[in-house]
């Protein structure tokens, strides 16, 4: 039997581990931002190096260990919802990335369709 692939947008937020939110760490506070606003999931992931606007390597090397590591916050979920909570995130960031782009979401739990 076929399984139905569901349309959705992928939104990626790209900060580093010491920016702050309220005096919370954002990536905290963006992932509880988008429990309370019902989205399907939220992912956060460290990386091991990289640069951003400063251009500055932040590295999680053992010679130039940073306490800064880049991060990447990642959701998925209807392209309508995606787009709400990218504008809420935007009020919340001094600076950093955001992409969003086109997925297609083949799985979702027990069920082929993201949570209404």
């Amino acid at each position: 039997m076929p399984s139905e692939h569901t349309k959705a947008s992928r939104l990626r937020i790209y900060v580093g581990e010491s920016s702050r939110y309220h005096h919370r760490a954002l990536y905290e506070a963006v992932v509880v931002k988008a429990r309370e606003m019902g989205l399907a999931g939220a992912t956060v992931m460290r990386g091991l190096e990289g640069y951003g606007y400063t251009h500055r390597i932040h590295s999680a090397n053992l010679l130039t260990l940073s306490g800064d590591l880049p991060l990447v916050i990642e959701v998925i979920d209807r392209p309508d919802r995606v787009d709400q909570f990218a504008a809420v995130v935007a009020g919340m960031l001094d600076h950093g990335l955001m992409t969003v782009d086109a997925v297609e979401v083949h799985h979702y739990g027990k069920s082929t369709t993201l949570p209404e």
